[in-house]
């Protein structure tokens, strides 16, 4: 039985806001979650999750998310998917159900009969698809997923931590290619040809991938997450219509902290092999006058610098929200001018693991920096 079911615009809204928040500046565009989630409501399809401990023990699990650079440009509605393949002179065949037809397919090539999805990380369009097309494929979607957050690579998830491989895998796009990954040399490997594949195909490809059994998925997921979403998302909803602070709301749902708090100064970006990089300015307002925060991203925010001394770090959640609605900014849309709060969070247990840390801490973006975890910090300051 369903542990959670959207059944209104306004669930779709809070699931939403609560995915944003969690997509730590990534995780897709909210746009193309709303159309999907609002078109499955439409269809009368039920959107709903399930815990994974009632999996039935002989059901195969996988999952499926889009893989490509969250810059600006990208189409983020079914009729700019349109609008860019007359352009390029390409049909728009699989659109918004290519992750859909990716399952299809990897059922196929594997001759695995599917009988559940998970969602490989939280974001607002990176988690809404796996669960429409779940629902279009009259399977369950578990509650969790694969990494607690958003996160721009394979190698920061649960399944790499356990040495699972990620192959093979399935990978379509909108205008109706479909190729398999029967191999990849390494993890790393299979993530690269990912991105490169998405610039390819002018914008984003989808993966289905990582079939595993009851059992494997039981001992992989991050469990709750999905639930964790939707309640964050109510939380700050409800703390807003109350005329109450609904970044507070938000950190105390997260158990977490407020760092730092001001208005936006600017964003240098470049997209690179498939990724969005760049740096956010922030200049403090309040009891942080006279202070700035500056956050680094790879898709997602990973290092943030307190007056130029390094801060916090990924693993751990760094979140931008518009301090005075609570919205988690992407930062594809986060300019200059906003008004901004920065929260902090505890990442899931296993990332802080020293593989964890090898492939998701500082060090590994290119900084000469320790982690930290962000505890240790907050409590020395």
């Amino acid at each position: 039985m369903p542990t959670r079911t959207i059944k209104t615009y306004e669930d779709c809204l809070d699931f939403l806001t609560g995915l944003k928040l969690m997509g730590t500046g990534g995780g897709g565009s909210p746009t193309t979650g709303m159309e999907q989630l609002s078109k499955a409501l439409a269809e009368g399809l039920e959107l709903s999750w399930v815990d994974v401990a009632d999996l039935p023990e002989d059901v195969f699990s996988c999952t499926t998310f889009g893989s490509g650079s969250i810059s600006a440009g990208r189409p983020e509605s079914e009729a700019e998917i349109n609008r860019l393949g007359q352009k390029l002179g390409l049909e728009n065949k699989f659109g918004f159900r290519a992750p859909e037809m990716a399952v299809r397919e990897l059922a196929a090539y594997t001759g695995t009969k599917i009988g559940a999805l998970v969602a490989v990380e939280l974001g607002a369009s990176n988690t809404p698809a796996p669960l429409v097309t779940a629902a279009r494929l009259g399977i369950p979607l578990v509650d969790g997923d694969y990494s607690g957050r958003a996160v721009p690579e394979d190698m920061q998830t649960t399944y790499f931590l356990k040495d699972i491989k990620t192959y093979p895998a399935v990978i379509t796009d909108w205008w109706g290619d479909v190729l398999i990954l029967k191999e990849a040399s390494a993890t790393q490997m299979g993530e690269r040809m990912g991105k490169m594949l998405a610039i390819a195909s002018h914008g984003v490809v989808f993966f289905a991938s990582m079939l595993l059994s009851a059992k494997e998925t039981r001992e992989t997921v991050v469990p709750g997450t999905l639930t964790l979403s939707l309640e964050l998302g109510k939380a700050v909803r409800q703390a807003r219509q109350a005329g109450g602070d609904p970044i507070q709301a938000a950190v105390q749902k997260l158990e977490g902290w407020e760092l730092f708090r001001g208005e936006v100064t600017g964003k240098e970006w470049e997209d690179k092999d498939g990724v969005m990089v760049g740096t956010t300015h922030i200049r403090g307002s309040g009891k942080w006058t006279g202070h700035t925060m500056d956050v680094w991203f790879l898709n997602e925010n990973h290092v943030a610098w307190l007056d130029g001394v390094p801060y916090v770090f990924s693993p751990d959640l760094i979140i931008l929200a518009n301090s005075a609605s609570g919205e988690g900014y992407t930062n594809t849309e986060i300019k200059a001018g906003d008004p901004v709060a920065v929260l902090g969070a505890k990442v899931y247990p296993a990332f802080r693991s020293p593989k964890g840390i090898e492939f998701f801490g500082p060090r590994y973006w290119g900084f000469d920096i320790d982690y930290v975890p962000i505890e240790d910090v907050l409590s020395k300051g």
